[in-house]
């Protein structure tokens, strides 16, 4: 067989639809949080330093999911350059969970959700993740064209969103 991609492809739009979704909740999150207030009032309730605490922990946990799942995908350097691969890439966070890099984006946006309680955020939030789950699926299609029934057994043994 050919030299595979192991990166499959991307959603077409995918770049312009996650720029339009980011910029939504943040100004979805912004507005509620610091302007209008419509949703954040019990958060007074709620001490800062809890939710700071809470923000610091998912966001870091976020960003290291990100992090182990960009290092596994391009991480591949020797002497400083990039090793093309045509294996799948079912080792490191790819062994407990299908889309980690996704998954820690998901992760960062609730954390704002939790510095601040913005409930309307969480609409954004929620479309951030239908969306995502719809980009998933076409890139999954992809690389089962790629690696086959490698790729559909590493998908029954691996979660697609919650590692286990």
């Amino acid at each position: 067989m050919d030299q595979k991609n192991v990166m499959g492809k991307e959603h077409p739009l995918a770049h312009l639809l996650q720029i339009i979704v980011i910029l939504a909740f943040f100004l979805a999150w912004f507005f509620d949080s610091f302007i209008l207030k419509f949703s954040t009032e019990p958060v007074s309730s709620n001490p800062l330093g809890v939710r700071i605490v809470l923000f610091i922990i998912v966001f870091i946990l976020g960003f290291m999911l990100m992090g182990l799942a960009h290092k596994a995908l391009f991480g591949m350097f020797i002497h400083g350059e990039r090793q093309e691969t045509s294996t799948l890439v079912t080792t490191g966070i790819f062994a407990h969970v299908r889309n980690p890099m996704y998954l820690g984006i998901f992760l960062i946006f609730l954390a704002f959700i939790l510095v601040t309680f913005s409930i309307i955020s969480v609409i954004p939030w929620i479309l951030i993740i239908i969306l995502f789950n719809q980009m998933t699926n076409y890139e999954e299609k992809d690389l089962e064209k790629i690696f086959g029934e490698e790729y559909l057994e590493y998908k029954s043994r691996v979660p697609k969103w919650i590692p286990r």
